[in-house]
């Protein structure tokens, strides 16, 4: 399997997103790992940072993605830079997997203007990982790429991330709930109810009912579907949780696991690719674990599953 790293995305690129996937390659020469950027910046970094320009391949890109880029306008005005090119090598299957901690937007406009939306995904999406207390973990989406939803897309997001928890994270069967202000039916906004709706009596994913905020790390379910609005909140308290932590000096086992370095990068959902999308200030370990996680989605064939799940095929 190959990966494509835009080396120029993030906030500490390129030798944060070098040492990554050098860190990568180490812990398993398997994966094939294609670097794109200025090849002259590439080079200099890898023998920097101890690392053999033999291990990877290098695409050169003259061109570079900042976080000021219109997300928009990138691939018109900058087609030579590292994540442009990547869609193109991704739609044409020179490698499995496009992975960027840079910028965002850029990520998810390409994923919608290249490799595409699969046919009958309403909105596409992207999910973060809810450490459990038991030791498991969940799945909540989306967590920002959709702050407007309507019924049918949360229903959609219950199938796409039962998809995701069963084929990535092998968990059978996964409980899907929907977060809102109460565990009754007639509970919550007018779209929570109409989603509830709809997902209620599906045989398309195992609904278990409302969950509320106090249940997002217990046990109650494995996929958590939301809007995209409130599943940034959501995200975004978590982290502060974990820094929270971090910045008093408290050391628990549970709250490490917040740690955004353990999962590196999360999948857009419900495109004809795998596409990952890594934090910002993602560090050589963050950027590892992206490869590692990109790896882990291209062995699981989400597009291809998610295809046949919606009959279409």
């Amino acid at each position: 399997m190959k990966v494509g790293l835009d080396i120029m995305g993030g906030d500490y690129a390129p030798e944060s997103t070098v040492k990554g996937a050098i860190l990568a390659k180490q812990e398993n020469p398997k994966i094939e790992i294609v670097l794109l950027g200025d090849e002259e910046i590439v080079r200099a970094t890898l023998t920097e940072n101890g690392g053999s320009v033999d291990d990877f391949t290098l695409v050169h890109c003259s061109q570079e993605v900042t976080m000021h880029d219109h997300p928009t306008r990138f691939l018109a005005q900058k087609p030579d830079s590292g994540i442009a090119k990547g869609f193109k090598l991704l739609k044409s299957g020179e490698i499995d997997a496009l992975a960027s901690a840079g910028n965002t937007g850029a990520m998810w406009v390409g994923s919608l203007y290249t490799v595409n939306a699969i046919a009958g995904i309403i909105r596409p999406c992207i999910t973060s990982i809810l450490p459990k207390l038991d030791g498991g973990q969940g799945v909540i989406l989306d967590v920002g790429a959709n702050a407007d939803c309507k019924a049918d897309v949360l229903y959609q997001f219950g199938i796409l991330g039962s998809i995701y928890a069963k084929e990535v994270y092998g968990i059978e069967n996964p409980r899907v709930g929907l977060l809102n202000i109460g565990e009754e039916e007639e509970k919550g906004n007018l779209l929570s109810q109409a989603a509830h709706e709809l997902m209620k009596g599906t045989n398309d994913f195992n609904f278990v009912g409302n969950i509320e905020g106090r249940d997002l790390f217990s046990d109650e379910s494995d996929v958590v579907v939301c809007d995209g609005f409130t599943g940034n909140v959501v995200l975004k308290q978590a982290e502060a949780v974990y820094t929270i932590h971090k910045k008093r000096k408290i050391e628990d086992e549970y709250f490490n696991r917040f740690n955004y370095e353990l999962y590196g990068g999360t999948p857009v959902l419900g495109v004809n690719g795998n596409v990952i999308i890594g934090h910002g200030i993602s560090s050589p370990k963050a950027i590892k674990n992206m490869i590692f996680h990109a790896a882990d989605v291209i062995a699981a064939d989400l597009p291809g599953k998610i295809k046949k799940a919606l009959n279409n095929e």
